[in-house]
């Protein structure tokens, strides 16, 4: 049974941990086609987009959880963002300069020799209530070491983080697993906890790129933790999608202003936005501006 573009949560019946294990397939194939990036950069979307789907999982609420990596190397930024309905969407900015003719092709180039000297950011920005953001250094070649020592240093819940890509195929497709130790609720000592942890991520390690890349869920999960038993949840689709919208980029135009909008016009004819993330196009004339300060004069009579 395929596995593609689904998330599933799964609970160790005897230890205090839990998990999440997710493939992207045609979720992250809508984010490549948008733009032609480099093969280097696609490998590193699709890391980006697999750890922000295996964290909104951790969403109890309506909201957006959002990873970004920004720097002073080629890769100025990458960001990944998902809905705590598993809407996913990517974007990465880059300078084709600085990168140089060997990322046009398949390279598993180091994140910190993509991004540079920088920071990966964690958002947490919930539709009601106040926004959550962290920062940690980048100071490890790899995604997966980078948020291991985020949640290191913001001392939540021990955290494990395996991920995969590959571009080189027909069907491009990026996976992912997470554990995460639990507050303990088992009549187990810490000294118990510990080795149960350890157990468990030393089983994970032995996780290749291509069994997650190859094999659903179930196979993968049997495939390391066959000897435990475990608790497989429904799986949850996870697919691309934009929140674009002409109302969310009218809110943008009116904080730059009537006057400054006006000359625009007045130069162009033709106010055009085109969205980043989904490549939709949306054009402002004359009138619309006008409708957006409320300066359209009533009709007399």
């Amino acid at each position: 049974m395929s596995s593609s573009d689904q998330l599933q949560r799964f609970i160790f019946e005897h230890s205090d941990i839990r998990g999440e294990i997710l493939t992207l397939e045609k979720s992250f194939q809508g984010v490549l086609k948008n733009s032609n990036y480099p093969q280097a950069i696609q490998q590193l979307l699709g890391q980006f987009l697999a750890a922000a789907g295996l964290l909104s999982a951790t969403l109890k609420f309506d909201g957006v959880i959002t990873l970004q990596a920004q720097g002073t190397g080629p890769l100025s930024l990458i960001m990944a963002d998902c809905t705590r309905h598993h809407n996913l969407r990517a974007i990465a900015k880059y300078s084709t300069e600085q990168l140089g003719a060997e990322y046009s092709h398949y390279s598993k180039a180091p994140l910190t020799e993509l991004i540079g000297k920088g920071t990966l950011t964690l958002t947490i920005d919930p539709s009601k209530g106040k926004r959550y953001q962290g920062i940690v250094p980048l100071e490890s070649p790899s995604l997966e070491k980078c948020l291991e020592a985020y949640f290191t240093q913001s001392e939540q819940l021990p955290t494990r983080i395996w991920l995969s890509t590959n571009i080189t195929g027909e069907s491009p497709k990026a996976a992912g697993l997470l554990l995460q130790a639990l507050p303990s609720q088992l009549k187990t000592t810490t000294e118990e906890n510990q080795q149960l942890w350890e157990h468990a991520t030393q089983l994970a390690d032995t996780i290749t790129a291509d069994e997650q890349l190859s094999l659903g869920h179930e196979q993968q999960l049997y495939r390391l933790f066959h000897q435990d038993e475990l608790r497989l949840f429904e799986p949850n689709p996870v697919q691309f999608f934009c929140s674009c919208s002409a109302g969310r980029f009218a809110t943008a135009l009116i904080s730059m202003g009537h006057h400054e909008l006006n000359d625009i016009l007045e130069e162009q004819g033709l106010i055009s936005i085109n969205c980043e993330f989904c490549r939709q196009q949306y054009h402002f004339d004359g009138n619309d501006i006008e409708k957006l300060f409320g300066e359209i004069p009533p009709t007399l009579h």
